[in-house]
């Protein structure tokens, strides 16, 4: 079978679930689109199941963290399919108090680690998951280190001080 089109794809996706896929790019030839907490799940399962789509690999699950944003924790996942040797990024921008997203345990065994780091770093809470505990971190360990935030030094070493660099 040979290779199928970004545009294929985004258009089967569009034809499925319509006003909740948004803002399709192609950075580096990479489909990338955004969906909502709500459609993950069914969007997921959608690419894994057509019959003619089969992103039968998860790649990779991860997170981002932008403090400015209205909601500043994205989940990123990375799907490809090895039938069509295409892949695609997909986005859900989630609430940064109460990041709470459905697991994709379900679809792919390899998410559980996957969602167990993202958890463990940005505190994304992954509903479903068979164990969402830390996988990297100390247990109890209260912070989520990959979020942004704290401040960058320790604003009491002697020497940053301003006043050693002219300032």
């Amino acid at each position: 079978m040979g290779k199928i089109s970004n545009q294929a794809v985004l258009q089967k996706l569009n034809s499925r679930f319509a006003e909740n896929i948004a803002l399709p790019t192609e950075p580096y030839g990479l489909l990338t689109f955004e969906t909502t907490k709500e459609e993950i799940f069914d969007v997921l399962s959608f690419l894994k199941e057509d019959s003619e789509l089969r992103f039968n690999f998860l790649t990779d699950i991860t997170a981002v963290h932008y403090p400015e944003a209205d909601l500043p924790i994205v989940v990123v996942y990375h799907l490809h399919s090895f039938v069509n040797n295409v892949r695609v990024r997909i986005k859900v921008a989630l609430d940064g108090v109460n990041p709470v997203i459905p697991s994709a345990t379900q679809l792919w065994e390899g998410a559980n680690w996957m969602e167990r780091e993202t958890y463990d770093f940005f505190g994304v809470q992954f509903q479903g998951h068979p164990n969402l505990v830390r996988i990297l971190n100390v247990d109890d360990m209260t912070a989520f280190p990959m979020r942004k935030e704290f401040p960058l030094e320790d604003p009491n070493r002697v020497d940053k001080k301003d006043f050693y660099f002219g300032r």
